[in-house]
């Protein structure tokens, strides 16, 4: 990808992201978290990561922002939008986002990670290929992808389903007993005199 798209979608996550928390309309929120969900999902692309890339389109643009408008939609909205600014959280939430910024910086450019690219970057399999006994040079990312020989869809799918599918059942219970908690809450504040 060139640095010029790398830097247009990155502005893009950031400014619809800064938008998601600065926003005064839950609907315009949501949006903007999705339009922040797209531009993540453009850069995954340029990772080469395309199954997170459209898992990021699908699961979290699609199906969680759905959710998430189907539950504001049961709100109140007029209620939230009467509501005064709280400087002094607003203060300290930008003071500590400075901070964590710096503090990744710091640490992401200190480590030899840093310094390398996806095309020089071997795959974390070295361990296991030193146990299996077969330490050859391993591929690069890239160049697996491009052969077709990294099953990343199917991996993937067998780490999900194989080692967590208890927790992604547990997810999956938990949002539905959130959608449920709203509206209940929501049909017993319009029914309350």
């Amino acid at each position: 990808m060139p640095p010029l798209l790398f830097y247009l979608f990155a502005l893009i996550t950031l400014g619809f992201g800064f938008m998601v928390v600065t926003g005064r309309n839950p609907v315009t929120c949501a949006l903007s978290l999705a339009a922040s969900f797209v531009g993540l999902a453009a850069l995954f692309l340029s990772l080469d990561a395309y199954f997170i890339a459209v898992i990021q389109i699908l699961v979290y643009a699609g199906a969680v922002m759905v959710l998430f408008l189907f539950i504001i939609m049961l709100l109140d909205i007029k209620t939230e939008e009467g509501k005064k600014l709280n400087m002094p959280a607003i203060v300290s939430g930008v003071l500590l986002a400075v901070l964590l910024t710096l503090q990744i910086a710091a640490v992401v450019g200190s480590t030899e990670l840093a310094k390398k690219t996806s095309q020089d970057t071997p795959l974390a399999l070295a361990e296991a290929a030193t146990k299996i006994g077969k330490a050859a040079a391993l591929p690069t990312i890239t160049n697996d992808l491009k052969s077709g020989t990294l099953p990343d869809a199917k991996l993937i799918g067998f780490t999900l389903f194989d080692q967590y599918g208890f927790h992604l059942q547990v997810i999956g219970l938990l949002l539905l007993v959130g959608t449920i908690g709203v509206v209940v809450l929501s049909k017993r504040e319009r029914s309350a005199p």
